[in-house]
């Protein structure tokens, strides 16, 4: 169990300490994992950044996720996502909700902090735990069209399904545990409060 996400960070920034000083490219996954990356960021002395992927949800079971959408518009979908009773005109429906919030967001925080281009850069992809590995699989899709120096995968969990998912994907997977009896990310923290739009764009305003 980790105290908080912030208590995961410090972790996961031990793990990392390689990379000290070598100004890395650390990306946090909004909503949760902004805070968490930004404290790596400044434990390694490198830079940070959001970055904008979302899970397209199972009919019915909004916390289910059935595949994800990258910034481009780019899809990936779990094995299991036909037997969730997601038809065609359903994935296209949401598709679009997730791609007008992905709009929505990048228009807020591009206003109050520029991007910052991962080419040629040490590039770490943290998100707060991974169950199905969707999320990560089409944040580490978009980022190696961009041309990254090395990219890394960091969490404090996953689960052993998304763990194998993104083996291939990332130059390195920095993960604290693969529990066997994963269900939900909520489950390995004490404290996992919601993190809100406003919280993030103070964040990044207090970063600016």
């Amino acid at each position: 169990m980790f105290k908080d996400r912030m208590e995961a960070a410090n972790q996961l920034a031990q793990k990392l300490r390689t990379y000290h000083g070598k100004n890395p490219l650390v990306l946090g996954i909004p909503r949760g994992a902004v805070p968490m990356a930004i404290g790596i960021a400044k434990a390694l002395q490198g830079e940070m950044d959001v970055l904008l992927v979302r899970k397209l949800r199972a009919p019915h079971q909004p916390e289910l996720a059935i595949g994800a959408v990258d910034e481009s518009g780019w899809t990936t979908m779990t094995e299991d996502a036909s037997t969730c009773g997601a038809t065609e005109n359903y994935l296209a429906t949401e598709k679009q909700t997730q791609m007008q919030t992905i709009r929505q967001r990048r228009a807020m925080y591009s206003g109050l902090r520029p991007s910052i281009s991962p080419a040629g850069r040490i590039v770490m992809v943290v998100d707060d735990g991974m169950a199905t590995g969707a999320s990560m699989v089409a944040a580490l899709h978009s980022l190696r069209t961009t041309h990254p120096k090395k990219l890394i995968c960091a969490v404090p969990v996953a689960s052993v399904e998304a763990f194998a998912k993104v083996q291939t994907l990332a130059d390195e997977v920095v993960c604290l545990q693969t529990p066997s009896n994963f269900e939900a990310v909520g489950q390995f923290y004490t404290h996992f409060p919601q993190v809100e739009d406003a919280d993030i764009a103070a964040m990044l305003a207090k970063l600016r």
